[in-house]
């Protein structure tokens, strides 16, 4: 399996390239994604560093986040105590890549089940889609399956932990995988959503995925600025800037 840039993923243009990873440490296992991210940068062969998310002026700082699993009500609430929840919506709306797992995906989702609405649950909405919570059951109904993942050579483990199942997805949101008939991990845009927790897999694959969009999304917020500068010329394509 190889998890390194393709030419394609690789700029053409020459940038001290390094992508900071976060992780929102409100809930769930911040640790395991942190750890996912070291091993997802060697995978893709960039440099990298990860911190942990409490307050906005963190967020700000990374270029891509996490949001681990937990519990959807608890997430929500700490959300809105950090003051968390604007600032998510714009770095959201300015295309910052985005990782939601299990009860993350949950906050993502547009439209949640009726314990989302009992609980007074307020979901992010960020994906064209509905989920239901705890649809695979409780957390002594928890259980492993190997996952076949839309563009992915191999299978993927995935470990289901009191899993929700995203039982309806509209626009512009797509089903990545599928199990007994229920999707288990969607896209839209930048943003991936699993019912699963690939975190405690050892499989960084999904991780890495998530650092490819940010690599590109650095180096065309680089490309950008760089363009603005007075008398910037950029090296020609296929020529490494010298």
């Amino acid at each position: 399996m190889d998890n390194t840039l393709t030419e394609t993923d690789k700029s053409p243009w020459t940038f001290s390239l390094s992508v900071k990873a976060g992780v929102l440490a409100l809930q769930g296992a911040v640790e395991e994604h942190l750890d996912a991210f070291d091993l997802a940068f060697r995978m893709v062969g960039v440099e990298g560093s990860t911190v942990e998310v409490r307050t906005a002026s963190q967020l700000d700082s990374v270029d891509l986040l996490a949001m681990p699993g937990g519990e959807s009500t608890t997430i929500s609430r700490l959300i809105d105590k950090n003051s968390l929840r604007a600032p998510l919506r714009r770095r959201w709306n300015d295309g910052m890549p985005m990782l939601g797992t299990c009860a993350g995906a949950i906050m993502l989702a547009k439209e949640g089940d009726g314990q989302v609405t009992k609980t007074g649950t307020r979901l992010l909405g960020f994906l064209d889609a509905r989920i239901d919570r705890n649809a695979f059951g409780r957390q002594r109904e928890s259980f492993e399956r190997t996952l076949a993942i839309d563009g992915y050579d191999e299978p993927f483990p995935g470990i289901f932990i009191r899993a929700p199942a995203i039982v309806r997805v509209w626009g512009a949101c797509k089903p990545m995988a599928m199990l007994d008939g229920a999707i288990v991990m969607v896209r839209q845009g930048n943003v991936l959503a699993t019912a699963f927790h690939p975190e405690l897999s050892g499989d960084a694959r999904i991780h890495a995925e998530v650092v490819r969009m940010a690599v590109k999304s650095v180096v065309c917020g680089d490309m950008k600025r760089n363009a603005k500068q007075p008398g910037h010329r950029p090296a020609s394509k296929g020529i490494k800037g010298r």
